[in-house]
């Protein structure tokens, strides 16, 4: 513990703001930066997938999550969204994951709207979002989130395409994004089976995650 506590005080310093450069992989949860030849293993979001899924090279702005266990690296498509995520995760009950969670399956828009509005309901609609972290997350940032503007300003992404079906790829999303694998292929399956095949993939993996 205490040789984490030092490692932890020695990453304090250390800020990954963004990374610019070739985007080598591509899935709706992870990806894959080539900067100067290093690759860079980034966590993303649903909303950060949809923004950049037409782009090969760009900027993603980062933020390096530090655990005892882990170092996670997240990306996201604008700035606005990586301070959503760090106002989320600011929030107690509210990790990483269940903040990338909330920004798979709302819009940063929404999310903003059902805070300030008071609307925890819609909240609890979200997967790992109970009624009391829902009531904390409008308690605690209602008054910051009026404040925030959330602006259409992508700077920058990529996109490669793979050889998996559109099943394959969301149900490894919703893996990434912490579902059980039974439970995603059953809730990917449900949306294929009622809405078809026709869906694209981030259509079907929000959808999925309603049923998980």
């Amino acid at each position: 513990m205490a040789i984490f506590r030092s490692l932890c005080a020695k990453f304090e310093h250390i800020m990954i703001a963004f990374l610019q450069g070739n985007f080598v992989q591509l899935t709706p949860a992870k990806l894959i930066v080539d900067v100067g030849g290093v690759g860079y293993e980034v966590n993303i979001s649903l909303n950060t997938y949809e923004a950049i899924s037409k782009k090969e090279k760009g900027l993603l702005h980062t933020y390096l999550h530090i655990t005892e266990n882990s170092q996670v690296l997240f990306g996201f498509f604008d700035q606005q969204e990586k301070e959503l995520f760090l106002q989320l995760i600011s929030v107690s009950g509210v990790g990483a994951s269940t903040a990338r969670m909330m920004l798979s399956g709302m819009q940063p828009e929404e999310i903003i709207r059902a805070i300030v509005q008071g609307d925890a309901r819609q909240l609890e609609q979200i997967k790992g979002i109970g009624k009391k972290s829902a009531e904390r997350l409008v308690l605690e940032l209602r008054d910051k989130l009026s404040k925030i503007n959330m602006s259409n300003n992508p700077a920058g992404g990529f996109a490669l395409a793979n050889k998996n079906t559109p099943h394959q790829d969301a149900v490894q999303a919703l893996v990434s994004l912490g579902i059980q694998k039974a439970v995603a292929e059953k809730a990917v399956d449900k949306i294929i089976q009622s809405e078809g095949a026709a869906l694209s993939l981030e259509a079907l993996i929000k959808a999925a995650l309603k049923h998980c």
